[in-house]
């Protein structure tokens, strides 16, 4: 019974090892401390993922832990970033989402719904024709991205999710690995913001990028799950 309680202990902690979270923001190529300026999601300890892209939590992951964060001052066309809490594991791609907060409300009391969100970094798998498939995010720890120049001053939520797909054969494979961060956006410009999404909405789950079987046959182009990149 021992044995079999320490391989059970083993098994979870290895699965453990294998996940991540994205808690640091990086503002002014200053990495800040873990939660401060982004929420704390549910999965902060055991590193579980979402995978139902229906559910609330695949908007920020917060449903248990209903968390808020300090808000960073960070100029428009600056770069910021995530920095995971251990090199991101799985094989997949990524995204990075903003949405600007509505007139009368804050980042700290504003929960993201609506049809808020637009995306301004991507990071997709390289293919060659069906021969092989690469991961550029395999082992990245941080992942810097550009503050659209032209975006309007203000507050926003900035959401990064890494969709691992290891698993993705099978419907609700695909995991998300979630964080939004708070931002209050100065020196901005008079862009126009789109396309834009909601979270949940966004995703049906039945994409080629996120319903897919990335080792046999070997898919031959990989299609980038979510609208087109917005750079103002």
């Amino acid at each position: 019974m021992k044995f079999a309680a320490t391989v059970s202990a083993l098994a979870i902690a290895s699965q453990a090892v294998a996940h991540y979270t994205f808690p640091s923001l990086v503002v002014n190529g200053v990495t800040q401390p873990a939660w401060q300026n982004v929420r704390r999601t549910n999965n902060f300890n055991h590193r579980g993922p979402v995978q139902d892209v229906k559910s609330n939590d695949i908007r920020c992951y917060t449903s248990e832990t209903n968390a808020k964060a300090s808000t960073a001052t960070v100029a428009a066309g600056s770069t910021i970033g995530f920095v995971a809490d251990t090199p991101i594991y799985h094989q997949g791609v990524l995204n990075v989402y903003m949405a600007k907060v509505p007139s009368g409300k804050t980042a700290a009391d504003w929960d993201g719904s609506g049809t808020v969100w637009f995306k301004v970094h991507e990071i997709s798998a390289k293919t060659d024709g069906g021969n092989t498939i690469t991961w550029p995010t395999d082992n990245m720890g941080t992942v810097n991205f550009p503050v659209p120049k032209s975006v309007p001053s203000g507050e926003y939520l900035v959401r990064i999710e890494h969709i691992a797909l290891h698993s993705a054969g099978s419907a609700n494979g695909a995991q998300f690995y979630i964080s939004c961060a708070q931002i209050n956006v100065t020196g901005g410009g008079s862009g126009t913001p789109g396309p834009l999404v909601a979270f949940p909405g966004a995703y049906s789950g039945n994409e080629p990028g996120i319903l897919l079987n990335i080792y046999y046959p070997i898919p031959k182009t990989y299609i980038q799950p979510g609208p087109n990149v917005w750079r103002g």
